[in-house]
């Protein structure tokens, strides 16, 4: 989670505010890809333009971007080993691409999400959770070189000039004073050409992209397996966060279900070889991962369960029964199973002589029930509390004083009863400094591979993963293993261990 800042604008004014929160919540089920995979059916080849801005001639405002990068990411992931591995699978796509001139720099990022990307300047991001993910170098391979794709095409450079030119149109309209229902159709055609020409580039991006690892020698199936297994993890994302998605897929949506996904896959990597023709190189690549932090990393703060320890700046806190935590870059996010409660957990700034009722009716919320406010104090910290209602949700909030900082507690409800409040000031009540020993126990969770053994099945190595839930499903998922797939004595499985 995030050092304290000024959080004002977080949650705005009234029913505005509501939807912030949900929306945040909501984001937790998403699986964020920088630009998700779509694979077209027909031919791989594109006219190329000219050379983009390489990473030598990196301007100011791209430093300042990769800064950001960093910034939203937990900064990179240090394991030379691992970025070597990288780096050679990347120089292996650059020559057998149709710009073996062209320069590219692999930064990992220090994040559990699934996630990869690159800017037009040939700086290449891949986190750690899509390494994990995946279970063999060309996997990976497919997800860099669709990547360098979107820089060879200079996609970036084209959908900026089309946002430009989509905003255009709202301002013509905006000028001209014109009939609001005839702008408003002008804006939506705008937005759906736009969306259409992202999908597009997405297209162009992935047969360049598949062709690139096929001509590398890796095998180009594995876009089709990695595709896959990204689905399957998508489906293990909690019913009850979906159900409170405010960012439904809809027509305008660029990214195409995975299923679509992977059938587009195939038929491309059907133009090179028939399955098993390239190389695959497991063995090594799960060498290369194994020990690699898995989940957040402590020096953020991680989930265990219901319970999020930040073992750095020293507190740990329980969720109500029936809530799954995720740690993001804003804040500590949770929702119950059945989508009907949510909470939010951030750090600000608060003046020390402020009193923190007077914070809580300050106005960085509205609708705020006066009487409500109230002073009291949690395992020897000061804090307040106070609730809130908007149209469809009810607020419980807490500030509590931790050192120099205030953390906010913001528990919603679809219907407040006394049983649900009491469940919310319990769990703000587990609120506590942690103990040294606590502090130094609290380790990362890391990948460690296994060879299977006699006996070994699916569920007995599963048992042994530390997981919140579903560990069986959790396993599959990591080891690209279908529901009906079985384990053969001898292969190198992925669990994860403390």
């Amino acid at each position: 989670m995030p050092n304290a800042t000024d959080h004002r604008a977080d949650f705005c004014r009234g029913p505005a505010g509501e939807r912030r929160l949900l929306a945040a919540v909501a984001g937790l089920a998403l699986l964020l890809a920088g630009c998700s995979a779509t694979l077209p059916t027909g031919s791989t080849t594109a006219a190329l333009p000219e050379a983009p801005k390489q990473a030598a001639d990196i301007s100011p405002a791209q430093t300042r971007e990769h800064q950001r990068i960093l910034a939203a990411y937990n900064g990179g992931y240090d394991d030379p080993r691992l970025e070597a591995a990288l780096n050679q699978t990347v120089e292996k796509l650059v020559a057998a691409s149709d710009r073996p001139d062209l320069h590219y720099r692999v930064t990992i990022l220090n994040s559990p999400a699934i996630n990869a990307f690159a800017l037009p300047n040939g700086q290449l991001y891949v986190t750690r959770g899509l390494i994990a993910l995946a279970n063999d170098t060309s996997e990976l391979a497919s997800v860099l070189a669709h990547e360098m794709a979107h820089v060879i095409a200079q996609h970036a450079e084209i959908r900026e000039e089309r946002a430009k030119r989509v905003a255009l149109v709202g301002r013509v309209f905006g000028d001209l004073g014109a009939d609001p229902e005839l702008g408003a159709l002008a804006m939506a055609k705008s937005k759906i050409a736009l969306a259409s020409f992202s999908r597009a580039q997405e297209f162009e991006a992935d047969g360049i992209g598949v062709g690139i690892a096929a001509r590398s020698g890796f095998d180009p199936y594995g876009a089709v397996r990695f595709l896959a297994e990204m689905g399957r993890s998508g489906e293990l994302k909690s019913a009850s966060q979906a159900a409170i998605n405010p960012r439904a897929p809809d027509f305008l949506s660029s990214h195409p279900a995975t299923p679509e996904r992977v059938k587009n896959a195939q038929t491309v990597a059907r133009q090179f070889s028939a399955p098993g023709a390239g190389e695959r190189d497991r063995t090594a690549y799960l060498e290369v991962i194994d020990g690699m932090v898995y989940g957040e990393d402590p020096s953020e703060g991680f989930v265990r369960g219901r319970r999020f320890l930040h073992p750095k700046l020293g507190f740990t806190f329980v969720a109500p029964e029936g809530f799954s935590l995720d740690n993001s870059a804003e804040a500590v996010l949770g929702v119950k199973e059945g989508g009907g409660q949510a909470l939010r957990m951030d750090v600000v700034r608060v003046p020390a002589e402020q009193k923190l009722g007077e914070y809580l009716n300050s106005g960085w919320i509205e609708n705020i029930e006066a009487k409500s406010v109230e002073e009291l104090t949690l395992n020897g910290l000061p804090a307040a509390t106070a609730t809130a209602k908007g149209d469809q949700w009810a607020f419980r909030l807490f500030a509590v004083r931790f050192g120099s900082d205030v953390y906010r507690f913001i528990y919603a409800t679809k219907r407040m009863t006394p049983e649900i409040d009491r469940a919310f000031r319990e769990s703000v009540g587990t609120f506590r400094r942690m103990t040294l020993a606590e502090m130094k126990a609290a380790k990362p969770l890391h990948l460690k591979v296994v060879s299977v053994a006699e006996g070994d099945t699916v569920e007995k190595l599963a048992s042994r993963m530390v997981v919140p839930d579903r560990a069986v499903e959790r396993f599959r998922v990591l080891n690209g293993l279908g529901p009906t797939d079985r384990l053969t004595v001898g292969d190198a499985v992925k669990i994860v261990v403390e």
